[in-house]
């Protein structure tokens, strides 16, 4: 057992590894096709208004729970009044069903990456590359295992040592590799028209659609729900501005998100001339359309290569806080070592993520709801159970703790400049806005609609 609890070494070494937890998958595939489908500028725009708004609220909130109590999910609403403990349990969920799936997505990635590097883009670029690549059985499980491996070095290796170091190393490479890709987009002959789409806002194309994909967007990306602010504020020392920090990750969060749309989108208009059914493909946009993309490029191979290293990076940084968020609460729960509860969620990723993997392989007959397992996964934690726990904690802050406790938290080290701002989203805006996504997420998920 571990005599005192682990924290970052400083404001820095917090804020980067925050903000590599917030920057993700979710920022570099799923933002760019979202800002494509819904209009490009005017979805930016939203986006970034709701995320100084709601997604400030929420975050802060979390991070002074943690910092709080000292305590990892489970932990902390038990810390505050028994009686709610059972939010922190569900809390404590999501990770454990998230981090299994998002590590097979993560192998999706290291393959890619290897493809592109050795000259194979061309390849990687066919028609049927993606479907025969993750139908397989082996092939697949074998470059979720490097990654999952990869991820869990890292969480063993402890806060300080392992998740700030390799964050502080990781996220400065990605923001340069960023400005890179985007910047050598941007220059592409034709790619012009797609800044243009991108960047600015056709308030002809703002419909109660583009706020519901905004607002499920930002909660997706800024690792929202899921027991991970929580986690890191309990590893926050006090004197640390909180308020600071978490614009700080805002801007951090955003930026590789606004970057990531701009290497994306205009790169699609180059390719397809700004075909809307190219630019609505959805989640097959990364693995399907950006190959044939890279492929039609000079450099291609290049480019290719330092976007899927980029992606990489930015799952990597996001595996390695689902997997420290699960190892936490296992730690503060059962008193187990680092080690052990290492061991244990390794075990854990195995016996999900194998079976995950062969969905789309020898166990696609598998099909919960009419879904793919790992699409089933998906739905659980994003559509269902992060939106009940965002709404819990939104009561459990504004009426049960009262909003003063976040308050009084965040000013051991700072002014509360959006005190105000704050008080007025956790209690009345924020849960309104909760249950539009968790109403729209299932609806979408199911089919019903279409966002």
């Amino acid at each position: 057992m571990e005599k005192s609890r682990s924290s970052f070494s400083g404001r820095i070494g917090f804020v980067l590894a925050a903000a590599g937890s917030a920057v993700g998958l979710g920022n570099i595939w799923r933002f760019p096709y979202l800002a494509a489908k819904y209009g490009g500028g005017i979805f930016l725009l939203v986006y970034v208004i709701l995320a100084i708004t709601f997604g400030f609220s929420l975050m802060i909130a979390e991070i002074a729970l943690g910092r709080k109590t000292g305590l990892s999910a489970v932990g902390a609403y038990r810390a505050l009044n028994k009686k709610y403990s059972f939010i922190g349990t569900l809390t404590s969920v999501v990770p454990m069903i998230i981090l299994p799936y998002y590590c097979v997505i993560g192998g999706w990635v290291v393959k890619y990456f290897a493809a592109f590097l050795s000259g194979q883009g061309n390849a990687a670029a066919g028609e049927t590359y993606f479907a025969n690549f993750t139908a397989q059985t082996a092939q697949p499980i074998v470059w979720f295992c490097v990654y999952a491996i990869a991820t869990a070095v890292v969480v063993l290796l402890g806060v300080e040592k392992g998740v700030e170091k390799v964050s502080k190393i990781l996220m400065p490479f990605l923001v340069v590799l960023s400005i890179a890709v985007a910047a050598y987009t941007v220059c592409m002959p034709g790619a012009i028209e797609g800044v243009k789409y991108y960047l600015f806002p056709d308030f002809s194309k703002f419909s109660t659609t583009t706020v519901l994909a905004a607002l499920g967007q930002l909660f997706y990306s800024m690792s929202l729900a899921m027991g991970i602010m929580i986690t890191y504020g309990s590893y926050m020392k006090k004197d640390a501005d909180m308020e600071k920090s978490v614009g700080q990750i805002e801007i951090f969060d955003t930026g590789i998100a606004f970057l990531a749309g701009l290497m994306i989108v205009p790169a699609v208009f180059v390719f397809s001339g700004g075909d809307q059914a190219q630019l609505s493909a959805g989640p097959s946009l990364m693995f399907i359309t950006l190959p044939k993309v890279f492929a039609s490029m000079p450099l291609g191979g290049l480019i290719g290569s330092a976007f899927f290293l980029l992606v990489l990076f930015a799952a990597l940084t996001s595996s390695i806080s689902l997997m420290e968020t699960v190892v936490s609460i296992l730690q503060d729960k059962f008193q187990w070592s680092r080690r052990m509860a290492c061991m244990i969620v390794i075990i854990g990723m195995l016996l999900i993520g194998i079976p995950t993997s062969l969905g789309f392989g020898i166990w696609d007959f598998i099909q919960p709801l009419g879904m793919s397992i790992l699409d089933f996964f998906d739905f659980i934690s994003n559509s269902v159970l992060m939106p009940i726990v965002a709404f819990l904690t939104c009561i459990f802050i504004g009426f049960v703790v009262k909003p003063d406790l976040v308050v009084e938290e965040v000013r051991l080290s700072s002014k509360f400049k959006r005190e105000k701002l704050f008080r007025v989203m956790i209690k009345y805006v924020a849960p309104i806005f909760i249950v539009a996504i968790l109403v729209s997420s299932v609806l979408n998920s199911l089919r019903i609609i279409t966002i």
